[in-house]
């Protein structure tokens, strides 16, 4: 079957696509600046308690692969991600420690869903009536 994950009171599986780029969408993202947005990236997801399943940069943008928990909204985790990820660049890559005005992604972001598809979920209410009742299948076409 599927792996939930679970919390107090709640099981879930909440996956989402996440893109979102530098700022003015500058070709910044290869070489050893990749590697370590990489790190840095994951570092930050693990901190929080966000799952990266994958990760990939090109060299004028970004996308990850995250499981979330319901606990945290997908805006409050882009927005974690996108400001700690840009003053840790600032400092550890680009080497400048100002204090403010430690700008390195643009301001928005993309993001969609990854769920269960759809046959999937139609086969689990067929055999959801099948398995509360103990009876044969129904069917309500």
């Amino acid at each position: 079957m599927h792996d939930w994950d679970s919390l107090s009171h709640v099981r879930w599986d909440c996956k989402y696509h996440v893109v979102f780029i530098p700022k003015y969408r500058k070709k910044v993202l290869y070489g050893r600046v990749r590697q370590e947005v990489g790190e840095i990236l994951h570092m930050l997801c693990r901190q929080r308690g966000v799952v990266k399943l994958e990760g990939h940069a090109m060299p004028d943008h970004i996308h990850l692969c995250l499981s979330i928990p319901p606990k945290f909204s997908v805006s409050m985790v882009v927005g974690f991600l996108k400001g700690k990820s840009a003053v840790r660049i600032h400092r550890e890559i680009l080497h400048e420690r100002r204090l403010t005005g430690l700008h390195f992604w643009a301001p928005g972001y993309c993001v969609s869903t990854v769920g269960l598809d759809e046959r999937t979920i139609r086969e689990y209410i067929k055999q959801q009536e099948k398995l509360e009742t103990g009876q044969g299948e129904l069917d309500f076409k």
